[in-house]
């Protein structure tokens, strides 16, 4: 797919890239991006709008990771308005943004939209699902140098909006449902009660302690749900929308390193974040429609990976009417023991990569002075401000008292267990 979009794209003005969630869409249009920017231009070149504030911060990781010498910027709702204009003041030559966020900018006349000549618009559909066609409509309307049109999705049936200014693009279609299909297994969970939350704890305790993803289609049942198999004993987290952005950001690192198995979620996490394969997907709700569904189910047997989707029903209610066939009844057993409680526990730094700090720096200080041994310590994020890093539950004690009164690279910083 990246072959076949790094080929096409730059000899094309327009192009629709379909790809399933976890292929690696990202790069197939980055580096054809990265090959049509100008060193000597000063101004933005290149905006990709998204629908999410998770999927921007994803984009940007990867460029960084890239290494390419152009500045990277990205804007969304939630974030310091007068922070964003003041990183204006060179202007970044890739620009990611939401469309509310980016919309308001242009109002403004915080950049210019004069040298733009590359539009991506990535899960372009979500974010029409989400109400952003005014905000899309508008932006649009503002580039006038627009010469190439990039529109990326997870869903095949899709509908180009008007707006756009496409209308006979390149579409490289790499959406299979034989192969999702033959990847993906469906399996039936009947719950003998309305109320399906012990279904769902003799599920998770089942799984052997590995990850999962548990969908709910509103944020207060994903708060409740959560709620509920902590008193349970099962630790989870939580994420949706009406979250304060790091507490989502926290969320989802603690989620990557480990530190908890569980995450119930509403669609917001069906696409668009950095979050790990994993084998289990459970609709604790039942989506709406067949293409939330195929979304959520994205989240596993993803690339060349197996994994299962598991729905739980009640013993009354009736199967999506998206689904033509009865998935395989999955029989739980009677008495189960609790999941395996996670050995990793997330640690906060209060400094990042704008304090110089790397994960060498925080590698180096919590195995010298914080006496950590081989094994110790698990994944490490280092982002602009703070950093993160998963430490072994029975050495954080330990590890805390050693570092309290010491500097890392000259500098007294905060450490504590990230909450």
């Amino acid at each position: 797919m990246q072959e076949l979009a790094h080929a096409t794209i730059p000899s094309h003005k327009d192009v629709v890239l379909l790809a399933p969630t976890g292929s690696g869409k990202t790069l197939g249009f980055l580096v054809p991006v990265l090959n049509n920017l100008q060193p000597n231009n000063s101004q933005v070149q290149c905006l990709i709008l998204v629908p999410s504030r998770e999927l921007a911060l994803q984009i940007e990781q990867v460029w960084k990771k890239m290494s390419t010498g152009f500045k990277v910027s990205s804007f969304y709702g939630g974030h310091s308005m007068p922070t964003e204009i003041q990183s204006l003041s060179t202007p970044p030559a890739l620009l990611i943004g939401t469309p509310g966020r980016i919309a308001d900018h242009i109002s403004r006349n915080t950049f210019s939209t004069a040298d733009i000549h590359t539009l991506v618009l990535d899960e372009f559909d979500k974010s029409l699902a989400l109400g952003f066609e005014e905000e899309m409509s508008y932006i649009t309307d503002a580039l006038k140098q627009v010469s190439k049109r990039i529109l990326v999705s997870a869903t095949a049936a899709i509908e180009i909006p008007a707006f756009t200014g496409i209308t006979a693009p390149k579409v490289l279609d790499f959406i299979s449902e034989q192969q999702t299909t033959n990847a993906l297994q469906l399996k039936l969970v009947i719950s003998e009660e309305k109320d399906k939350i012990d279904t769902l704890f003799q599920l998770l305790c089942s799984l052997g302690g590995e990850a999962a993803i548990i969908f709910c289609n509103h944020r207060e049942a994903v708060e409740r749900t959560s709620q509920l198999l902590q008193e349970k004993g099962i630790d989870s987290a939580f994420f949706h929308g009406g979250m304060e952005q790091m507490d989502r950001e926290l969320t989802l690192t603690r989620f990557r390193n480990g530190s908890v198995t569980f995450l119930v979620a509403t669609d917001l996490a069906a696409r668009g974040l950095d979050i790990p394969e994993m084998k289990h997907v459970i609709h604790y709700h039942m989506s709406p429609s067949l293409e939330e569904f195929t979304h959520r189910n994205g989240r596993t047997a993803r690339m060349l990976a197996t994994g299962t989707a598991y729905l739980i029903l009640h013993k009354e209610e009736p199967l999506p009417e998206y689904l033509s066939e009865t998935p395989a009844l999955l029989e739980l057993p009677a008495k189960s023991s609790l999941p395996p409680a996670t050995v990793w526990t997330t640690l906060y730094i209060s400094g990042g990569k704008k304090d110089k700090i790397n994960k060498v720096d925080i590698v180096g200080f919590f195995s010298k002075i914080g006496k950590l041994e081989k094994g110790d310590l698990g994944m490490i994020e280092v982002k602009d401000f703070v950093s993160f890093a998963a430490v072994k539950k029975k050495k954080v004690r330990e590890l805390l008292a050693n570092v309290r009164e010491q500097k890392m690279k000259g500098k007294k910083y905060r450490i504590a267990v990230a909450k």
